[in-house]
């Protein structure tokens, strides 16, 4: 697959087999001895390498040669958490040099900043008899003859450069760092005057005072990157002139550039549709001076029939629009609170965020949502992420547009009472006007590890609530209603939902060996409606389907429960009612997936191939819903699970997977 063919090099021959030999040696088979073998027949050469490894060593002693006692009680103390070496075990070089690597490592922690890798070193000893070898391990002073020296932090300079360009002027960076003004150990330089100190200073976590550690300099460089707005982050150290193990590090910082602008289009089309959607993200990284993040998009797109000798965009029957802004600072802003630092695992955000959506069904209905939420991020563990939305306001207005009462044009009214029958539950729910008040709360299990081959389980919760807190004042100020009459608690004029809608998705990813990897995954949620509501907002139920569901179906159009779009008998009716989503206040999901590689190397990723099969649906659950077939029934439940098999591609780029689909309907399971 695009590679060319090999050309035999006895020269490369002969560097393989004494490669091969090294490495046998390496791994304990000290007389190991490797001859090659070149056979020819039609310009075609066969190489055959033929090894006899002869005994392995084990190793039998393990000595230590430390001369500074310090470092050998540190080594010995630390020793036990990460060893590989231990007499019995077979000489492998792999394992003295992991040995080295964590001997680095603990130096490193523990104020050692200039302890290098090659003053750990090792003798091994194979002349001893009965195939045993003696290993001394032996970690040198410098080469002056001095110890080695533990090191404490003093005054850390932070210095940020004029542009994204560099540090240009050199005087300025060095007269920089002869400004005496220091606060709480660390001398703040902005030569491009575009940062606040607070913001920046606090995720270096390379304090005064402590003893250097190798760890807190990979924090502090892992979080100033997360910030967003540098493009190169360079930690340097100096000896103090004052003391001989003082260090001033020196952090510098290149900026990004601010601002960025990204223009994205769809085309989404099927048998009989065709549309578009257009959409404007402009992004600045540093918007308040303090590596804050600001977005304001603006997106549009409309839906269009086609056939029967119609032209594109003549019979627009759905349209869009909607505008978003965000502000997301990195840290936890929380009122009349003192928020401890944070960061040590990942950065934590705050954002507030507004929104609204305007949606228009061609004489159906019309849909208006005005969203703000103000939302924490954070990081408990690597592998555990939480978000918190204490705050969520949610306006709707909507409106009906089907008109029943208008008998002059029989067809139409035909046509508009068809869809109005088969839609009925979902139509009035999109033309309610109401007000939400509530909060939301979701926790990710290792969702680090989804892009790597290897056997985990990932799993994704979240729960959102509202309407509780304005049913108790309600009661509070002695309201009485009776929602199933259709006497609502109000706020602003506007009935206030109450609900309680949880969703988990829970995965098994296990590694099968190679590139092949196995998933299956259960998605399930449900929303249900309590106290002053009967039913859930319309943007609050559940669809099956799409990229991320059953695939064999578009998103959107499947169920609930038995439910088809063909008890509509007018083919138009029908068509006219296409862009109304088939919902429903459960889901139930389960996906099984087996990856495999197709090709290693393509155009710098990875090819590989996918098998799966989907089952699911969304189903009723609350009263009023007039169409009996659309209820989750255990007896029926057979018959009204969907079910799609397919394969597909993923193109792995290391850090994007690229999927395609195809997805086919299983007969008899369809619904």
């Amino acid at each position: 697959m695009g590679s060319p063919p090999p050309i035999l090099d006895s020269t490369l021959v002969e560097i393989s087999r004494n490669q091969i030999e090294k490495y046998l040696k390496s791994k304990g088979f000290f007389m190991a001895k490797v001859k090659s073998e070149i056979t020819v027949a039609k310009k075609k050469a066969s190489l055959k390498f033929i090894a006899n490894p002869g005994p392995a060593f084990t190793i039998n002693k393990i000595t230590y040669q430390i001369p500074d006692e310090t470092v050998k009680s540190l080594y010995l103390s630390n020793k036990a958490m990460f060893t590989h070496l231990r007499e019995g075990m077979q000489y492998d070089e792999d394992s003295l040099a992991y040995e080295r690597e964590q001997i680095f490592t603990v130096m490193r922690q523990n104020g050692y900043r200039f302890f290098e890798r090659p003053y750990v070193r090792y003798e091994p000893d194979s002349s001893q008899n009965n195939s045993k070898v003696s290993v001394r391990l032996i970690i040198d002073n410098p080469l002056d003859g001095s110890k080695h020296q533990v090191y404490t932090i003093d005054t850390t300079n932070v210095i940020i450069a004029e542009n994204s360009e560099g540090f240009s002027n050199m005087e300025r960076l060095a007269d920089s760092l002869k400004v005496k003004r220091v606060v709480r150990g660390t001398r703040f330089t902005d030569l491009s005057g575009r940062f606040r100190r607070n913001p920046i200073v606090r995720y270096n976590f390379i304090k005064e005072g402590e003893t250097y550690d190798i760890r807190k300099e990979t924090l502090t460089y892992d979080r100033l990157y997360e910030l967003n707005v540098f493009k190169n982050v360079k930690i340097e150290y100096t000896k103090a002139k004052d003391s001989s193990n003082k260090l001033n590090p020196v952090i510098l910082l290149i900026p990004q550039e601010r601002m960025s602008n990204r223009t994205e289009g769809e085309i989404p089309f099927n048998n009989g549709t065709v549309g578009f959607t257009v959409s404007n993200t402009y992004t600045n990284n540093n918007f308040l001076k303090g590596a804050e993040r600001f977005q304001f998009q603006v997106k549009g797109g409309l839906q269009s029939r086609i056939g029967a000798g119609k032209s594109i965009f003549t019979d627009i029957y759905q349209k869009d629009f909607s505008v978003s802004a965000s502000l997301t600072v990195p840290r936890l802003m929380i009122p009349f609170v003192t928020i401890p630092q944070m960061g040590k695992n990942g950065m934590p955000f705050t954002t507030f965020s507004s929104s609204y959506l305007y949606a228009l069904q061609k004489d159906i209905t019309t849909r208006k949502i005005f969203i703000n939420a103000i939302t924490y991020d954070w990081v408990e563990t690597k592998s555990k992420l939480h978000s918190f939305t204490p705050l969520n306001v949610e306006y709707r207005f909507g409106n009906v547009l089907i008109d029943t009462l208008d008998k002059t044009n029989l067809e139409q009214y035909e046509k508009n009472k068809q869809i109005l029958e088969a839609n009925s539950y979902n139509i009035k729910l999109i033309g309610r006007k109401d007000f939400t008040l509530g909060m939301k709360y979701a926790y990710t299990l290792n969702g680090n590890k989804l892009l790597e081959n290897r056997s985990f389980i990932y799993f994704r919760g979240n729960i959102d609530i509202a309407g509780n807190l304005l049913q108790v004042a309600s009661k509070v100020f002695g309201d009485k209603h009776d929602p199933k009459n259709g006497d609502f608690g109000t706020l602003f004029g506007l009935p206030f939902n109450q609900y309680v809608r949880p969703e988990i998705d829970l995965r098994w990813y296990k590694s099968l060996g190679g590139e092949r990897q196995f998933i299956a995954r259960l998605n399930t949620g449900i929303g249900y409606a309590y106290g002053n509501s009967i039913s859930i907002p319309f943007e609050k139920l559940f669809y099956a389907g799409g990229s991320s569901g059953i695939r064999a179906w578009q998103a959107r159009t499947l169920g609930p429960g038995n439910y088809n779009r063909k008890v509509i008998a007018s083919e138009d009716a029908r068509n006219s009612s296409f862009g109304i989503d088939q919902l429903g206040q459960m889901r139930i999901e389960t996906n099984f997936e087996y990856r495999f590689l197709l090709v290693g190397k393509l155009m710098g990723g990875k090819l590989k191939g996918a098998t799966f099969i989907d089952m699911g649906n969304v189903w009723n659950i609350s009263p009023g819903n007039p169409q009996p077939e659309t209820y989750f029934k255990l007896d029926k439940l057979g018959k009204q699970i969907a079910i799609g098999t397919g394969m597909g591609f993923r193109y792995d780029v290391q850090f994007f997977v690229f999927r395609f689909d195809l997805g086919l309907k299983i007969e008899g399971s369809a619904v």
